[in-house]
């Protein structure tokens, strides 16, 4: 085959793309003509057998070519259909003989039945289903998997001539029906896949990923005690100061942008390990600077590679969890997310008033990031589906010399106006037009930089009104901490009746189910915000009372970030991320603004007034969750990005009662007539009795 002929065929293949439906039809259809074949084998051989009982003569023995010819011919079927399998049952059937040959031979016809049988059983199973439609999607949206990029893909392609193949060899002809070489999970219970690993594997995978961002989180906060000594030396306010913790949050929110695509591109392991790598050297880059600007640059950066665990850790707890555990695995990485934070100040207060000075802080965040580094280069396993069939190609086609053998993850060919639309262009519409993403995202950024404002609210508390030291200073964060906590153990709780009412409803989760909780989340957060302002803002009230707001506080901030992080998962399903990003992006803008002005907020108003401030903005925002609860429904009904689901399997259960209600109806009105028309026989019947009576009366007058 020349060149021409061989670009032809290739524009020819990838012109009628086989797409996921037709290999799924296409596989079970095997299944079925394979199931078909053991039928007939069984039957031709009962005939043979019978026929060589009466007539002494060898049979036609199936598996030989008389036997397949007729049976392939008489199907539809090219001789060599099954060639492999069938010579084998011939030449078992030859070494055995006898009537202990047509027993053994029965029996390997009916094991291969069995497991035919097995296989569409396996392949019709709701969580392999699931699992298929999964990676359809995730392929689908994948930067570079769909129909457009392949298009413009072979646009690109078709300019540019091909090069000849090389000692003067021609082309090879192009693999027929490129789908059959595309490798699958073996079923629902496909070890490989990450949801059937061993909780033992699924914890310390988690446990790797978690300590990343919990190292990160506490990277982004334990500068902040670092702000006055550095303010200090290099001859600037403290607000240029605070820049060096809001320029670490900012790269929180340019960072998803870029490991979100990275993650679907590459799989998660890879990036984490780029992540954690960049993250350490940049932090010790901050500890080793000699000006301010080196300071605030590789501030910039460590906080953009220590997005990465905020963009991945959630799509690595939902690769290993399925609907039912999700919502606890989230959990335990909202903990990381906001304990991180609510952790550093007392380590980088003690840090900073002891000889070890401010360097400190980042030497030890540095530390952590290098711990986490070896962690996941030893234990972190790839969990993303599409990247570990993209493994066991790799090892098929090493051990079976089938160089065709591929993952359709290898398909994906980068196009960075895909990438450009899909990953920033997309984010922003759903947030721009999908009114539940925004409201969500105003409220979740509300209480974001209301975090990372408590850094600056904490410190003019507990430092200038109780004149604490840094480290001590830091200590009454531990009860927003324990009030995280607390919320942790509620979610816990709660979430058993959670997967009674998702397997009730068919695996199908309801995104306002999730509502509740953030409601009084909200309440308690609004609360807590007074209860800190007016008892902290004079000293007169002991210390101890301003620091248990916090257990409102830190109840509040868990639940209404947790719950509202899932209702977003849960309605939006396969654009997630998407809505993710965007939420991401306004809450660390919040996060990177708040700190900015909070010293002229508390120094201007007042510590009691601007709590009190705070705390009315969050009672306003208290009502959205109760709306989500109510109107939710209707919302994503109307939605261009939101499937909703639930709501089309709620609408299809009605129109199954309707129909059984009027089946029951019918069946009711039919039972009234046919009563009806026995009841007027019955009548009838007696009407003629009485007549005959009458007459016979009458002859006997």
């Amino acid at each position: 085959m020349n060149n021409e002929d061989y670009r032809l065929a290739l524009e020819e293949a990838d012109a009628s793309p086989s797409r996921f439906e037709r290999y799924e039809e296409a596989y079970l259809q095997q299944q079925r003509e394979e199931a078909a074949i053991v039928e007939d084998h069984i039957r031709a051989h009962d005939a043979a057998r019978h026929h060589h009982h009466h007539h002494h003569h060898q049979p036609t023995i199936p598996g030989t070519n008389a036997s397949r010819s007729a049976t392939n011919t008489s199907q539809g079927r090219p001789e060599s259909y099954e060639a492999s399998s069938a010579s084998s049952s011939s030449v078992q059937y030859e070494a055995i003989g006898g009537s202990r040959g047509h027993q053994e031979f029965r029996r390997t016809l009916s094991r291969s039945a069995t497991h035919t049988s097995k296989i569409n059983k396996l392949e019709r199973h709701p969580t392999a289903l699931e699992r298929i439609e999964t990676h359809r999607t995730q392929h689908y949206s994948t930067v570079g998997g769909d129909e457009a990029a392949a298009t413009r893909t072979r646009s690109s392609r078709q300019s540019k001539p091909l090069p000849n193949f090389g000692a003067g060899k021609s082309y090879p002809p192009i693999l027929p029906a490129s789908e059959d070489y595309v490798v699958e999970f073996d079923g629902a219970d496909d070890p490989l896949h990450a949801q059937n690993w061993s909780l033992k594997k699924k914890l310390r995978v988690g446990s790797c990923v978690a300590w990343f961002s919990l190292s990160a989180t506490v990277g982004s906060s334990i500068f902040s005690n670092a702000t006055g000594p550095v303010s200090e030396i290099y001859g600037v306010s403290r607000e240029v100061g605070t820049l060096a913790t809001s320029l670490f949050v900012l790269g929180y929110a340019f960072g998803p942008i870029i490991w979100a695509p990275f993650s679907e591109l590459y799989g998660r392991r890879l990036p984490v390990l780029v992540a954690a790598l960049g993250f350490s050297l940049f932090t010790i880059a901050v500890a080793t600077a000699q000006d301010l600007q080196t300071i605030m640059l590789c501030r910039f950066f460590s906080g953009f590679f220590g997005s990465a665990p905020l963009a991945i850790t959630a799509a690595i707890f939902a690769d290993m969890f399925g609907n039912e555990a999700r919502g606890l695995a989230i959990a335990v990485f909202s903990a990381t997310v906001f304990m991180g934070p609510l952790f550093a100040p007392f380590m980088g207060g003690f840090i900073v008033q002891s000889y070890l000075g401010w360097r400190w802080t980042m030497y030890i965040s540095s530390f952590m990031g290098f711990s986490s580094l070896i962690l996941c280069l030893l234990l972190l396993e790839e969990t993303y589906p599409p990247m570990i069939l993209v493994g066991k190609a790799s090892e098929l086609r090493r051990r079976t010399k089938n160089w065709g053998i591929h993952a359709k993850q290898e398909e994906v060919e980068l196009d960075l106006r895909e990438l450009l639309e899909k990953n920033v262009s997309r984010p922003f519409r759903i947030l721009f037009t999908e009114p539940i993403v925004l409201a969500v995202s105003l409220y979740m950024s509300f209480i974001y930089g209301i975090l990372y404002l408590m850094l600056t609210g904490y410190a003019e508390i507990f430092q200038g009104v109780y004149h604490m030291n840094p480290g001590v200073g830091g200590l009454p964060y531990f009860g927003m901490v324990t009030g995280e906590l607390i919320a942790f153990f509620v979610v816990v709780a709660i979430n058993p009746a959670y997967v009674r009412k998702l397997k009730a409803n068919n695996n199908i989760p309801v995104p306002e189910w999730r509502v509740p909780i953030a409601i009084a989340g909200g309440i308690s957060f609004s609360a807590g915000l007074f209860w800190l302002g007016w008892t902290g803002y004079n000293g007169k009230v002991h210390w101890i009372v301003p620091t248990l707001s916090g257990l409102l506080t830190g109840f509040g901030i868990f639940t209404v970030f947790l719950q509202l992080l899932n209702y977003i998962v849960d309605a939006y399903l396969m654009f997630a991320a998407s809505a993710i990003a965007a939420n991401t992006f306004m809450r660390s803008l919040f996060g990177c603004v708040f700190p900015l002005f909070a010293t002229y907020m508390f120094n201007g108003i007042g510590i009691n007034w601007t709590m009190t401030l705070l705390g009315c903005v969050a009672a306003l925002l208290v009502p959205l969750p109760v709306i989500f609860y109510i109107w939710g429904p209707k919302l994503r009904q109307k939605s261009k990005f939101a499937p909703s689901l639930d709501l089309k399997y709620k609408a299809k259960k009605d129109a199954e009662a309707a129909n059984a209600a009027e089946g029951k109806d019918a069946t009711q009105e039919r039972g009234r007539e046919e009563e009806a028309g026995s009841s007027g026989r019955a009548e009838q019947a007696e009407s003629q009795e009485r007549e005959e009576e009458e007459e016979e009366e009458k002859k006997d007058a």
